[in-house]
């Protein structure tokens, strides 16, 4: 599989965030979501977007992706701007795509792996047969065998079905990616397996990532940059190894200090 063939200039913004915010309900029942969120991802670098439970990852994943509304502030997304006046521009799949957080419940019981993908090749067309070679290349691209294309959904390991879902939102070749916690349902070997796995293929295909979770060792793994939310605010923004040796945010320091393992997850004294 070739990268994309489109090169970006160094530092040329992929995804810019300016004083987002999300609100849900009102009155009594009022939440906000996001509040005044800001960062720059430029493109072919990898934002890591950390925090617990609760703390707005997934709603900005939403935003990004168009499924929840803009109550104030703006996204720019590969130059497209999106705000809340509620005409969102329907954005090229070959710019952006979703990881799923599980893919079990996104793939179609009904539907082979194969076809899965040559439907996200060709909405209105889908046909296996005629993408049958193209299909098998990004199946193996994702270390599957190609032999599997026929096989449904329930017949893969958890693992296996989050490589399916990778190969999907790579099979448009889109410059930026968003993995929504996509290890967070998988064992700790097959963690292992995907991130590196989702590591190699972003320097290969040259991907813009956004990569979600609410751990802190996942996401120093594969990105560049951190963002700590907090509810619904960014505490915390900077290099990935910065953050981990010099945390300035008490809130860093208490997802620092959860993190199991040896000294490359200690912060400094």
């Amino acid at each position: 599989m070739t990268e994309n063939s489109t090169p970006t200039p160094e530092g040329e913004i992929a995804v810019e965030v300016q004083n987002l915010g999300v609100v849900f309900g009102s009155g009594a029942n009022r939440t906000e979501a996001l509040r005044s969120v800001s960062f720059k991802v430029p493109y072919n670098r990898s934002l890591g977007i950390v925090g617990e439970s609760g703390s707005g990852k997934s709603t900005l994943a939403k935003v990004l992706v168009g499924l929840v509304a803009i109550s104030s502030g703006e996204v720019v997304i590969g130059g497209k701007q999106f705000d809340k006046s509620g005409n969102r521009e329907k954005l090229d799949p070959r710019l952006l795509q979703l990881i799923p957080q599980d893919p079990y419940s996104s793939l179609s019981p009904r539907r082979t792996a194969g076809e899965a993908l040559a439907e996200a090749l060709d909405p209105l067309h889908s046909n296996v047969r005629r993408r049958r070679d193209e299909i098998a290349s990004w199946f193996e691209q994702v270390e599957l065998s190609a032999s599997s294309i026929d096989k449904y959904p329930h017949e893969f390991s958890g693992g296996q079905r989050q490589r399916i879902a990778i190969a999907r939102a790579l099979c448009v070749q889109p410059r930026v990616i968003i993995a929504d916690e996509i290890t967070s349902a998988l064992d700790l070997s097959v963690q292992a397996e995907v991130l590196e796995l989702l590591t190699q293929l972003r320097k290969e295909l040259d991907l813009t990532v956004l990569f979600i979770s609410h751990d802190l060792a996942v996401v120093r793994h594969i990105s560049d940059e951190v963002a700590v939310l907090q509810d619904g605010e960014i505490m915390e923004f900077g290099d990935v190894d910065q953050i981990f040796i010099d945390p300035q945010a008490e809130y860093t320091r208490e997802l620092l200090f959860a993190v199991p393992g040896g000294p490359g997850f200690r912060i400094r004294d």
